[in-house]
């Protein structure tokens, strides 16, 4: 079967899209290029268009969801929110890092909802989600929750970027270290230097999602962070069914 055309700029506004979803506050132009890891020209080009086309609204503060973004599943989403941000932030009060909710959808990792704060900053995510999933603990934790067709699948069609030395870029290597699912993953300097990820898998009826924190990697990590996500994983396992 051929190889269906995609259209690498609408892929690039609907990163952005997602994004500006997944935040509870405004998102500023130059936040989101970070996220989504995009230069900031073409962050600006797309953000016009999709204010111009009624899918975001341009605020003082930043940009936010416009009145068309509900149309395509804005709704959903945001009847999903309330739900599992009191978990993330209940997490990342317990274990003093950002927390993280990713799921499976059509093919790609996806970020839902980040909860961070003064105390618990962000990962500056240079690199988009969708490049990433092979060097972040929540990505190889979904990966390894998957049916072996469908993460051989995501690992043929994704580049392995090197991103730091500790990045896995062979697929093979990455194939076999995701062949026994665990109850937590980690990357350690994987994404970015400086920075250790712990996660655990979500699962509920069909969605395939993870829960993750990171933390400095001077920052030493035992027993209660992991038990900690285990917990928050249950909690929005339950979230994501009532959903």
């Amino acid at each position: 079967m051929a190889e269906p055309t995609l259209i690498g700029s609408v892929q690039r506004a609907l990163r952005l899209l997602e994004a500006v979803a997944a935040s509870e506050d405004p998102v500023s132009a130059k936040s989101l290029a970070r996220m989504v890891g995009l230069p900031l020209p073409t962050t600006y080009h797309l953000l016009r268009t999709l204010v111009h086309e009624g899918y975001l609204r341009k605020l003082t503060e930043g940009y936010a969801l416009g009145p068309l973004a509900a149309i395509t599943g804005g709704t959903a989403k945001q009847a999903l929110l309330p739900r599992v941000r009191p978990v993330l932030k209940s997490l990342r009060d317990e274990v003093r890092g950002a927390t993280y909710l990713s799921i499976y959808s059509e093919g790609e990792i996806r970020l839902v909802d980040i909860a961070d704060g003064p105390d618990a900053p962000c990962v500056d995510l240079w690199v988009g989600i969708q490049d990433s999933g092979h060097a972040t603990a929540f990505g190889k934790c979904i990966l390894a929750a998957l049916p072996t067709p469908e993460r051989d699948d995501y690992i043929g069609r994704h580049q392995l970027y090197d991103l730091t030395p500790n990045t896995i870029t062979d697929r093979r290597v990455l194939a076999r270290s995701l062949e026994h699912p665990s109850e937590i993953w980690a990357d350690s300097e994987e994404y970015l230097l400086g920075t250790s990820c712990l996660a655990a898998p979500i699962r509920s009826g069909d969605v395939v999602g993870a829960v993750a924190v990171s933390l400095p990697s001077r920052r030493p990590v035992d027993a209660s962070h992991s038990a900690a996500l285990r917990r928050a994983a249950r909690r929005l396992g339950w979230a994501v069914a009532v959903s």
